[in-house]
C-alpha cells in the first residue's frame, strides 16, 4: 500500500476509453499495468484537487506528455477512473472529467450509509470467527494490520496539518473495512463510488477530517470485538456525521 502522503492506488484498469493503439501497443504488459496504477493515482489526485476541472477534456496524447508515460498506461488509467465515476467516455468525443459530485452528494451519502454499515457488520462477524478460531485467514490478518498502519499514518497527517493527504487515507481505511468483510460484492460496489466519495471528502476535509479520523478507531474497535450490530451502528453514525458536516459547509458557502 502507498506510503503516507502518496496518492491513492485504488485505480486499476477496468473499462474502455477512446483512442486507438498502434499494433505494438495493443497488449498491455505487466510493466504498463504497473504504470497505469501509478499514473491513474496521479490523475485521480489531480481531478480531485481541480487540476483537471469538471467537464475538461482528457486527451491521451496530452496526458502522456504531462505525466511522462506512454499512451498505454494513460488509456488503462482512464478506464479505471471511468469505473470509479471520475471520468466519462462518450463516442466520438473522447474522455472528459465527470461533473462535480456535489449534485449527487445526498444520494452518495445515503448509498454509503447502507453499504458501509453492511460492510462493518460483516467485518465484525468475520472478526468473531477469527477470534474463535473458526476460520483462520491470513489475508484477514494482513488487512487488519494494514488498518493499524493507515490509522497511524492519519494521526501523523493530522498532526502535521497535511489535510490534503487525509482524503486518500480515509478512502484506504474504508476500502480496508470492505475487504475485512470478505464480500467481493461490497468491495466492488464501494469501488464504483470511491472516486466521488474521495472527491466529496476532499471538499470538506479541513473541517471534517480531524473530527472524523478518531471515529475510525471506534469503528474498528466494534469490529474487533465481533459486535455486529454496534459496528453497523457506529459506521452509519460516522457517515451521517460526514454528510451533516458536508451540507453544513455547503450551506455556509451559499450565504
Amino acid at each position: 500500500m502507498p506510503e503516507p502522503g502518496s496518492t491513492s492506488e485504488s485505480a486499476a484498469g477496468l473499462a474502455s476509453v477512446s483512442g486507438s493503439a498502434s499494433a505494438h501497443e495493443s497488449a498491455p504488459t505487466a510493466s504498463s499495468t504497473s504504470s497505469s496504477v501509478s499514473v491513474g493515482a496521479q490523475i485521480r489526485f489531480d481531478i480531485i484537487r481541480g487540476v483537471h476541472p469538471p467537464g475538461g477534456k482528457l486527451r491521451e496524447a496530452a496526458l502522456a506528455t504531462q505525466y511522462a508515460v506512454s499512451r498505454i498506461p494513460i488509456r488503462e488509467a482512464l478506464r479505471s477512473l471511468e469505473a470509479e465515476g471520475l471520468v466519462e467516455s462518450r463516442p466520438y468525443s473522447g474522455s472528459m472529467v465527470a461533473p462535480s459530485p456535489t449534485e449527487d452528494a445526498e444520494d452518495l451519502f445515503e448509498i454509503r450509509i447502507v453499504l458501509e454499515s453492511a460492510t462493518a457488520k460483516r467485518a465484525a462477524k468475520r472478526a468473531g470467527q477469527q477470534s474463535n478460531g473458526e476460520a483462520p485467514d491470513e489475508r484477514w490478518r494482513t488487512i487488519r494490520k494494514e488498518i493499524n498502519e493507515i490509522l497511524a499514518a492519519g494521526d501523523i497527517v493530522i498532526g502535521q496539518e497535511r489535510y490534503e493527504d487525509l482524503a486518500v487515507l480515509n478512502m484506504r481505511f474504508h476500502f480496508a473495512i470492505a475487504e475485512l468483510s470478505g464480500s467481493l460484492s461490497f468491495v466492488s460496489l464501494l469501488r464504483q463510488i470511491s472516486g466521488k466519495i474521495e472527491w466529496l471528502y476532499s471538499l470538506n476535509v479541513t473541517r471534517r477530517g480531524p473530527q472524523a479520523w478518531p471515529e475510525h478507531r471506534d469503528i474498528i474497535a466494534a469490529i474487533d470485538a465481533g459486535q455486529e450490530a454496534k459496528a453497523a451502528e457506529v459506521m452509519g453514525q460516522h457517515v451521517r456525521r460526514s454528510r451533516d458536516s458536508y451540507f453544513a459547509m455547503m450551506a455556509e458557502k451559499a450565504t
